[in-house]
């Protein structure tokens, strides 16, 4: 059920103009956020309690309330939109205090990314069989994804200027649109080169082709590729590749990363490849690497053997 701003309280109103027209953030963060505060709203309202001024006491009852149906990543959601909040509210002197400043977030249990071995994921980008325009754009979206890192969002968004296949390289917008430059190999200048020649063409002659005239990825109308769209095609792909497992998109960016750990490369490199903004969120990827680690300190270490 979509949220009515109208009958929220001001305060949350002008927050959620805040959100949408001053902070560059994702539609989807800013909807989680608005729902989050409509139901603390809703919280303090059943009880009697007034929105501003709140104490942390109000935020922890709240917390303790949602927990009984949010898991962890949910429960620091909500803080964290509490806080965006009462910290926009306070710059604009409608709130004397931030009281969830005052409240921890709980701990999230750590997760490992899922990673594919390097002969799986090969099985996987090549299972297009380039006989059709869609499946020479599956082979070169699957491609670039594993050569590049790039995150869903990130290749959707991609315009045909964002390309240089001379010299392998793709601009990305990332998250807060912090903008770098990644490289990409031969195998996916190879399957873009042949999809921008002979696949775009034929899907840009859609309906709606001529509202994505700069979109690299293009859906069967012409218009821009969804990012729906592209975890629909790489399930299919993941059926014809035989892989005996599910993969989300964002499963390709994990493997890009081990693999080139695995391989050698830099941690530090591997973070600006990835669009990292803190090194400690590329070194998870450390922990899927005690394989290889384990093989280096054996061959290395004088005690080892």
């Amino acid at each position: 059920m979509p949220l009515d701003l109208a009958a929220q309280p001001l305060e949350l109103q002008r927050f959620a103009t805040h959100l949408t027209s001053e902070r560059r953030g994702s539609p989807h963060t800013a909807k989680a956020y608005l729902t989050d505060l409509a139901q603390y709203a809703a919280y303090l309202a059943g009880r009697g309690l007034p929105l501003v001024p709140s104490s942390p006491a109000a935020v922890r009852g709240f917390i303790a309330h949602a927990s009984a149906e949010c898991g962890p990543v949910s429960i620091g959601r909500k803080l964290s939109a509490l806080r965006s909040f009462y910290k926009f509210l306070v710059r604009e002197g409608l709130a004397p205090s931030n009281p969830a400043r005052a409240v921890s977030s709980p701990k999230r249990p750590k997760k490992l990314p899922e990673v594919l071995p390097e002969e799986e994921v090969a099985a996987l980008v090549e299972s297009p069989k380039l006989a059709a325009p869609l499946e020479l754009r599956d082979r070169a979206f699957l491609e670039l994804l594993y050569a590049s890192g790039l995150r869903v969002s990130e290749l959707t968004g991609l315009d045909l200027p964002d390309l240089d296949l001379a010299q392998g390289l793709v601009r990305v917008f990332g998250k807060r649109s912090k903008e770098r430059v990644v490289p990409f190999g031969s195998a996916a200048r190879a399957a873009l080169a042949r999809w921008l020649d002979e696949g775009r063409p034929v899907l840009a002659a859609g309906p709606d082709g001529a509202r994505a005239r700069r979109a690299v990825f293009l859906n069967y109308r012409g218009g821009r590729l969804s990012q729906r769209s592209v975890a629909r095609r790489l399930s299919r792909a993941v059926l014809a590749s035989g892989l005996p497992r599910h993969v989300h998109p964002h499963v390709l960016r994990h493997c890009f990363a081990t693999h080139l750990l695995g391989n050698g490369a830099d941690l530090r490199a591997i973070q600006e490849l990835l669009g990292h903004a803190s090194l400690s969120t590329t070194q998870r990827y450390t922990h899927l690497d005690w394989k290889r680690l384990a093989e280096v300190y054996d061959q290395a270490h004088p005690r080892a053997k």
